[in-house]
């Protein structure tokens, strides 16, 4: 049965999407990582150690990982064949007479040709669809996805210590050089192993002397990779933490390009950049000196090996102990071990290195959880929305605490007004309640439930907040409003947006692709938008996640007054059933809260509704004097 090339572009078109279609590259952890080789994976990050850390990804596509190391080892023994086949070929026609050598060789010129035509380019073939429509794109697709899902997921404090590009950039770069380390190395090990004992064995069954110069070679160039491998490895590594490093620098002056603007401190951010550069260009001088170093040294290496080959060869023949079909043989093992020395060595330089960029990007990759659900943490449920805090310290590892034995009920329904002077604990209480950060002593209870002991995600799904620095997502309006529910109709979304007083202006809005309205996009962190404008998103965000319990850090202080009367009213609609815990240092935007609390030192110093603690004359009543915001409705 012979196919036609329509059948055989079918199958060719065929067997390409099969293997692209074998890694799932958005697989998360936990789950079936390739289709059919792969195996499920633990959910608690890649391990620490560079070996597990290779492992963690490559057995999810182990079957493929495999089928290359097969194909691989077949495309080295086929390649080894050339330089025997062509001194079959010259010994041949040292043989035959011209009328006479069709005849009498037939078979093994037309199996040689058959090897080459037909089982070389097949071979390469299968190499190619496993290395470029299997592991190239899934499997760096799949490194890159993982790499994200557990970073992603670290704590918030996590994100606090280091940049957002150089953790970006690692994520992005782990893929890539993993892949290609793993590849390489398939294949550098196949073509080491299968041209040097080739070559040995089949030219010391012919003389064992012509086998000598392969074995000083071999050990020459191990030598050589023995004391610069370890050394680029190392340099690579550096460079690698340089690149990262001037990456988040980068990022950093554009992510605040604003303040960079507003201070006019472009030269100072040169100067930032300039450093981080110089050390990049230092570390990468130091890597390539030895990659120059290596092709000197290897160049010389192969001429020794090339000129001692021939002569050795030349002088045996002369002396009538070889045939002429063995120097034909002879010379271009030694041409082609010589050229594929050098690819081995450009594949072992760039194994180490990409080794070198996964020993960085394991800095943010592999790190064990910040902020891992407790064992066997359950969903959070909240029917009535009571909050209790019981006798809880924290103080972010220093010896002072901003929380020294704070103790609150919060009852359902209730609307609870924190006040205080900076520091006195206000926010750290709320990101001890949204589990930011976990208590060092005592405990918070949302209905009777130990929030240590929920799921982060139904705890945060049962919270709405809205603070006073608001980033929005660089997306469009429609996708920053929906944040809150992702389910929500356009209709929905709309509905919130007038609510927040946001709809007005938005039905003005275009960016510069010619997007309009709520398709119009907000730009890097909302920057397109004034204070007041990402605040009223916030706030419209919040509206439509519809959550029992409401958290307001400030949450009108970015707004005029006129629209902030208006946000009021809305505030007060969307309180209602909810238990709320407002923030403020504008006493007169939560003077009409059910209670006021007044911390001082990380504890409660007094509490009640406004009326009594003017009538008391105690802390809040000193500040509210100092502040001339006018008196609430009440």
């Amino acid at each position: 049965m012979t196919l036609s090339p329509g059948g055989c572009v079918v199958l060719g078109m065929f067997l390409v999407r099969w293997f692209e279609n074998l890694v799932s590259p958005i697989a998360p952890p936990g789950q079936i990582g390739a289709r059919p080789f792969g195996v499920p994976v633990p959910e608690h990050g890649p391990p620490k150690s560079l070996a597990g850390f290779y492992w963690h990804f490559a057995r999810q596509a182990r079957g493929l990982f495999g089928g290359l190391f097969v194909a691989g080892l077949c495309v080295a023994l086929l390649d080894a064949t050339i330089p025997v086949f062509i001194g079959r070929l010259v010994a041949l026609l040292e043989q035959h007479e011209p009328s006479t050598l069709w005849a009498t060789s037939w078979p093994g010129l037309v199996g040689m040709a058959a090897v080459l035509v037909f089982g070389r380019p097949a071979a390469i073939g299968l190499q190619n669809l496993i290395t470029q429509q299997g592991i190239v794109p899934g499997v760096t697709s799949l490194i890159r996805w993982q790499s994200h899902w557990h970073v992603v997921r670290q704590g918030w404090a996590f994100f606090q210590e280091d940049f957002a590009g150089r953790i970006a950039t690692r994520v992005m770069q782990a893929g890539p050089a993993l892949r290609e380390s793993v590849v390489q190395s398939v294949n550098a090990v196949w073509y080491i192993l299968v041209y040097g004992t080739g070559a040995i064995l089949w030219l010391g069954s012919s003389d064992l002397r012509l086998a000598l110069p392969f074995l000083l070679w071999f050990a020459l160039y191990a030598t050589l990779l023995r004391l610069l491998v370890p050394k680029l490895r190392d340099r690579s590594r550096k460079a690698s933490e340089a690149r990262s490093l001037l990456t988040g620098r980068v990022v950093d002056s554009y992510t605040n390009i604003l303040t960079v603007k507003l201070f006019a401190k472009a030269a100072d951010e040169d100067a930032f950049v300039r450093e981080g550069l110089l050390a990049l260009n230092h570390n990468f001088g130091h890597q390539v000196r030895l990659v120059t170093l290596n092709a000197v040294l290897l160049s010389t290496l192969n001429a020794c090996l090339m000129v001692g080959v021939a002569a050795l060869s030349v002088w045996l023949w002369m002396r009538g102990e070889i045939g002429i079909g063995v120097v034909a043989t002879a010379l271009p093992m030694a041409w082609q071990i010589a050229n594929i020395s050098g690819w081995v060595a450009f594949n072992v330089t760039a194994i180490f290195e990409n080794i070198g960029v996964v020993q960085e990007s394991m800095n943010s990759i592999a790190v064990p959880p910040t902020a891992e659900d407790a064992p066997g943490a359950t969903e959070l449920r909240v029917p009535e929305g009571e909050i209790r805090f019981e006798g809880v310290h924290f103080g972010y590892g220093r010896e002072n605490g901003v929380l020294n034995g704070f103790d609150l009920t919060i009852r359902p329904g209730e609307r609870v007004g924190l006040i205080g002077h900076s520091g006195a604990g206000k926010t750290t209480a709320v990101n001890l309640l949204l589990r930011f950060f976990s208590p060092e002593t005592g405990r918070i209870l949302i209905d009777g439930q130990d929030i240590a002991g929920v799921t982060q995600e139904s705890l945060r799904g049962a919270i709405g907040m809205v603070t006073q620095d608001t980033a929005l997502l660089h997306r469009s309006i429609t996708d920053n409003i929906r944040y809150g529910r992702p389910g929500a109709t356009q209709a929905q979304v709309e509905a919130a947006a007038r609510q927040a007083q946001a709809h007005g202006f938005i039905t003005d809005l275009q960016d510069w692709r010619g997007r309009t309205g709520y398709e119009s996009q907000v730009g890097e962190r909302g920057v397109k938008l004034s204070g007041g404008q990402r605040q009223r998103i916030a706030i419209a965000r919040v509206l439509l996640k519809d959550a029992p319990i409401l958290v307001l850090d400030e949450a009108t202080s970015a707004l005029d007054s006129e629209v902030e009367a208006a946000i009021q009213d809305q505030l007060t609609h969307l309180m209602a059933g909810k238990t709320v815990i407002a923030i403020a240092h504008r006493l007169s935007t939560i003077a009409r809260m059910d209670r006021l609390v007044i911390l001082d030192h990380g504890r409660v110093v007094e509490q009640g509704t406004h009326e009594a603690l003017l009538a008391h004359g105690g802390t809040y009543a000193a500040l509210w004097e100092r502040q001339s915001g006018g008196f609430a409705a009440v």
